[in-house]
């Protein structure tokens, strides 16, 4: 099964025994955490799909990830939840897929078992990690999480049974605005079968879209399903280069003579192979000579939103359709060619985004050889020199390592470099080629003698986190320890072929006697190569995790061991280089204060039905409260500060009250809706506890201190006394720890031992601090400077290994990257619960606005303004009164809120500055201390507070009354701590509107108004008196006119009646000459009265 192998002399029938017993033992002792974790636990994994909304339920389909914007499919059963804690009037929406979560075990059904673990109380718990976008002018820059429990659910196909045959877990898989490239841990509550945590990726695939047909395809090219073995069988391995934990879709290029290339949006989970859709073209010149042509697609980098490639000479790129970066639709229709007047050779990566873009480098050839393309494709020969490489490889005369000063002997290899790479966060540099140099300062470069020079390294793959893999010209795979100085061979060694003989033994799938390395790469600082593998003429394409702790294991054990005669037999014994048996971290410090991560829980409604399975409508319930937990946490932004301090108080505030009677509903089985939803299960979490390890990053404000522990298990008796001068006999350990700060002039380390003799063991206790040297002042979680801190417990290095259930892991050098600057999730708001008070208990009264607003309360003109800020930490959850310096700025304003206008930098002066001499300022103070070219105030906590003043020349000089009452003004306000205040690394920007009203009048204005006021007044009164003088008057006048009008109206009734009697016939002539006598006489008496009143009239 392996080679043949150095062993003492001895008799040569025992020599063959004990060869056959030392490999039957090696071979154990590699899979023995194997044969334990399968003895103790089954092999168990979880399986994640993604869903639909509409798919919900559906068995054996899987959905690609690439619809970005929020489904209005939730809001109307929002509606039917009344007497529920929610507001059914607020927007609900959902997400466009759910998470399906399974799990599988060795040799039995996926059904019967996740039936058997939601019987036994299983629930997976989803933790969906959503990374920082590069854009941070465009986005806010957070380290978000959100935590999630799956709700078990029925299939939708027939089933026999009365219950359940088939079911499955589901959550919400949300989307959040600036994040393309999301991490989705799944583990388990404690209960059921045992299942390791699984981590998965889930990113979005901006390259895909709908056709016609409403099928998926990819707008880069034509998909292709048929993997040919010639795509990939015995065809070199080429690098995996995109942008570092930024880029949603990977893409690796490399096939011969085809425009093919593999993608993935799952880190190769599954892939796709695509023929890109661009013209295969050579333009060949004098100037950019080729000696052939192929379609081959050389060069492939990924970014977060774009993808690049470089066939022949020609460079293309192509950017996906990405909504939630974008404001707009910003995917390209076509691949899109650039540096068309260039001959490109190769194209490098930039490894990191920095200062909120993403680079790459492309390097020419032809008449503009040497000339460095970089970032948005700008030309620059301005190149920085390095360091002047050796002309031929240095002696190292049987030296793992030797410093390069000059001095020192050279072979005959001349030095052939290919390559280099830095290491941003230790500043390690790495010059590759057929030889390996190593430097820390860029000065002083140490060779590596352990990587053979008749070897020429092809690529190297980089965790940034300590560990560094390299590939050679001829598919060797070697591995280095960062800060070491030995190179270990992984492939080929006895260690691979051990393992592989063993893993076709239990008839792995992930292994076969012919297989063809596509690309090395890690993820998760763990390495992993991606294999097309032939097993009975078919191929397959897998990704593979490589055991590196096992392979530096076996090299160990086969190199150091001993043969002990003990009685009739020899006793096999290996020998263990490792300076101590146990290390264990301890003291570990709370970790979101230094991670700065964010954390929100969400547990699904309660659903109202005895077996407990979810339906469509509860889990899109589920669906509407994630999005709004998440669209809370978006909003709370706002610079007046709330009473409390947290995102989701808004939601509850108004029916914590009232949260026993929903108890009570629920427990009776009377919500609305058939759901119960807990106030208590939408929250978020302050109170991470720290998982016994150093966390994955640490954020360092100014002065800030980061301090844990280190308990180290000497082997063997380690310990020793040494007499000092004048003292007692001291107790020293053989055991020590070693801290490399990468930026030892930004950043300081002290380590204090104890010695505990009793327990044959040493803690070491390790504090970080920053030195306040290294960083001025910076917005939250912009442009903070990366560094490193490495704890190297000496004598360590590819020596120690930590036996668990999951294999071995490498121990004894910890890696930890730093950033100093303000971190991120801090911020500063308007504190106007204490400034209201504060104001009211100085002024002694307080007068709000007649039209009262909650959100922004009004301050009266005349009353001095005290205004008080708070640092809220969004993290932790601390907030604090402001205690340091800051600069007050009134930068904008308008006398309603529809008239704001953003003022210039003119005018902010002339109306903040107390050396304005054009009589503009807005406001005073009569605090004293100014800023260094006295042009504004500082202020702080303890300042007397502020006097409007609005001279003749300021804005809100003068304005016309919008009714009855006094004059308003909204007031745009700055406040920043920017160069006024030494105590934090944070440069704070608040704005806000402030609303002042009872703003006085100029002179003019009102002695106009005073005027005409007078005047209406004493108008009104002449009015008035006229009006009483002349009223009598005005009564007999109507008195008479309505007499006339009276008998002008019976005068004309006369003589109407006479005319129509006097055309009557003749017999009727007497009787009208009667009715005249007799209408003469009542005309006569009426007449008399008549006489009367005009003679009273006359008197």
């Amino acid at each position: 099964m392996c080679g043949p192998a150095m062993f003492p002399a001895g008799p040569p029938w025992p020599r063959v025994r004990v060869v056959q017993v030392l490999w039957a033992l090696l071979a154990v002792l590699l899979a023995s955490w194997r044969l334990w974790a399968i003895k103790d636990f089954q092999e168990c994994t979880w399986q994640v799909v993604l869903n639909e909304f509409k798919r919900v339920g559906e068995s054996g389909v899987s959905d690609s990830f690439f619809e970005q914007e929020p489904v209005d499919t939730v809001s109307s059963l929002f509606h039917m939840l009344v007497d529920s804690p929610i507001d059914p009037s607020e927007k609900y929406l959902g997400f466009p897929y759910y998470l399906k979560i399974n799990y599988s075990c060795e040799e039995k059904p996926s059904e019967d078992l996740v039936r058997m673990g939601h019987l036994t109380g299983l629930k997976p718990l989803v933790l969906v990690t959503f990374q920082s976008p590069v854009n941070f002018y465009r986005w806010k820059i957070e380290q978000l999480q959100i935590q999630m429990e799956a709700a078990p659910f029925r299939s939708k196909e027939p089933c026999m049974a009365e219950e359940v045959c088939s079911m499955s877990w589901y959550t919400p898989m949300p989307i959040k605005k600036g994040s393309v490239v999301m991490r989705v841990d799944i583990s388990s509550n404690g209960l059921g079968t045992f299942i390791p945590d699984k981590r998965f990726q889930m990113n979005i695939n901006g390259f895909l879209k709908r056709d016609r047909d409403n099928n998926i395809q990819f707008t880069v090219g034509e998909e292709l399903f048929n993997l040919m073995p010639q795509y990939f069988v015995g065809v070199s391995s080429r690098p995996l280069w995109h942008t570092v934990d930024q880029s949603p879709v990977l893409i690796l290029g490399g096939i011969p003579n085809e425009k093919y290339v593999l993608m993935t949006d799952t880190s190769f989970k599954d892939f796709s192979l695509v023929e890109l859709s661009i013209d295969s073209c050579w333009v060949g010149s004098f100037y950019c000579p080729h000696s052939g042509f192929t379609a081959t697609i050389y060069d492939t980098i990924a970014t977060e939103s774009t993808l690049f490639i470089r066939q022949n000479q020609l460079v293309y790129y192509f950017t996906g359709t990405y909504t939630t970066l974008y404001e707009r639709n910003r995917g390209s229709g076509s691949w899109i060619r650039v540096l068309a007047s260039e001959c490109i050779k190769k194209l490098c990566p930039v490894y990191f985004h920095s200062n909120g873009s993403e680079y790459i480098m492309a390097l020419t050839t032809g008449k503009h050889e040497g000339y460095v393309h970089f970032g948005t494709i700008r030309a620059s020969d301005d190149l920085e020199l390095l360091y002047h490489i050796p002309e031929f490889i240095p002696e190292a005369r049987g030296l793992e390592f030797l410093m390069i000063l000059g001095t020192e002997s050279y072979t005959s290899t001349a030095m052939a470099p290919k390559g280099i790479f830095c290491n941003p966060y230790n500043n390690l540099i790495f010059i590759w080629g057929n030889f390996l140099l190593q430097s820390s300062n860029k000065e002083n470069f140490i060779y590596l003698a352990d990587f053979p020079k008749e070897l020429s390294i092809k690529y190297m793959a980089r965790s940034f986190r300590g560990a560094v893999a390299i590939v050679t010209e001829t598919e060797e795979i070697w591995y280095l320890l960062e800060g070491s100085y030995r190179v270990y061979q992984l492939f080929p060694s006895k260690g691979w072929q051990v393992h592989i003989s063993l893993k076709l033994m239990q008839q792995s799938s992930l292994y076969a006697s012919n297989e063809t390395m596509l690309t090395l790469f890690y993820e998760d600082s763990k390495l992993y190569q991606l294999v097309y593998l032939m097993n009975n003429q078919k191929g397959q394409l897998v990704k593979r995790l490589v055991p590196v702790e096992q392979l530096l294991m076996y090299q160990q054990h086969t190199s150091h061991y001993d043969l002990e005669r003990k009685g009739g037999y020899l006793m096999l014994s290996f020998i263990d280089f490792c300076p101590f048996s146990v290390m264990r971290l301890r003291s570990l410090p709370s970790p979101q204060r230094y991670t700065r991560q964010e954390r929100y829980r969400a547990r699904p409604p309660r659903v109202l039905e005895r077996s407990g399975f979810h339906n469509e409508n509860s889990l899109a319930i589920y669906q509407g409260l994630v999005y709004y937990l998440l669209w809370l946490h978006s909003v709370y932004d706002k610079p007046y500060a709330d009473p409390v301090h947290d995102p989701t108080w808004r939601w509850w505030a108004n029916n914590k009250q009232d949260q026993d009677y929903y108890f009570f509903l629920a427990s009776n089985w009377r919500s609305a809706g058939g759901v119960s939803i807990e106030m208590d299960s939408y929250e978020k979490i302050y109170n991470l506890e720290s998982a016994y390890e150093l966390p994955e990053r640490i954020f360092l404000d100014k002065g800030t201190e980061y301090s844990f522990a280190i308990f180290l298990s000497a082997q063997g008796h380690s310990f020793r006394t040494q007499s000092e001068l004048g003292t007692a006999f001291q107790l020293h350990s053989q055991v020590d720890v070693g801290v490399v700060l990468a930026d030892p002039g930004c950043i300081e380390a002290s380590v204090k031992q104890e010695v505990l003799i009793n327990r044959n063991s040493v803690l070491f206790s390790i504090t970080l601090k920053d030195k306040k040297l290294c960083y001025d002042q910076g917005i939250s979680g912009h442009h903070l400077m990366e560094t490193s801190m490495t704890v190297n417990v000496v004598g360590s290095s590819g020596l120690c290994f930590q036996e668990t259930h999951l294999g071995p892991h490498m121990q004894g050098n910890l890696m930890v990257p730093v950033f100093i600057g303000c971190p991120p999730g801090k911020r500063l708001a308007f504190d106007i619960t204490y400034t209201l008070e504060y104001s009211r208990l100085k002024n002694k009264h307080y007068f709000d606005c007649v039209n009262v607003n909650p959100e922004m309360p009004c301050f009266l003109f005349r009353d001095i303004f005290y205004p008080f800020f708070l640092i809220q930490d969004l993290v932790t959850g601390d907030s604090g009164s402001f205690q340091g310096s800051y600069v007050l700025l009134v930068v904008g304003g308008g006398p309603t809120l529809d008239s704001l206008k953003d003022y210039s930098e003119d005018e902010i002066y002339r109306f903040n500055s107390p050396l304005d001499k054009t009589n503009s300022l807005i406001w005073t103070t009569r605090t004293t201390r100014t800023t260094k070219d006295s042009a504004f105030h500082i202020m702080s906590h303890e300042s007397p507070g502020i006097e409007w003043l609005c001279l003749e020349n300021a804005p809100c000089y003068d304005n016309v009354p919008q009714g009855i009452f006094a004059p308003e003004f909204f007031f745009k306000v700055l406040v920043s701590n920017r160069g006024v205040d030494t105590s934090t690394y944070c440069n704070y920007q608040l704005t806000f509107l402030l609303h002042i009203h009872g703003l006085p009048l100029s002179p003019k204005r009102a002695l106009f108004i005073i005027m005409v006021s007078a005047s209406v007044f004493v108008g009104l009164v002449i009015f008035y008196i006229a009006f009483c003088l002349l009223w009598p008057l005005v009564v007999k006048g109507c008195t008479m006119i309505r007499w006339k009008i009276n008998n002008l109206i019976a005068s004309e009734s006369y003589y109407t009646y006479a005319s129509i009697s006097g055309i009557s016939s003749m017999p009727s002539l007497r009787h009208s000459r009667m009715g005249s006598m007799f209408s003469s006489r009542m005309t006569e008496d009426r007449a008399e009265p008549k006489e009367a009143v005009e003679r009273q009239l006359m008197t």
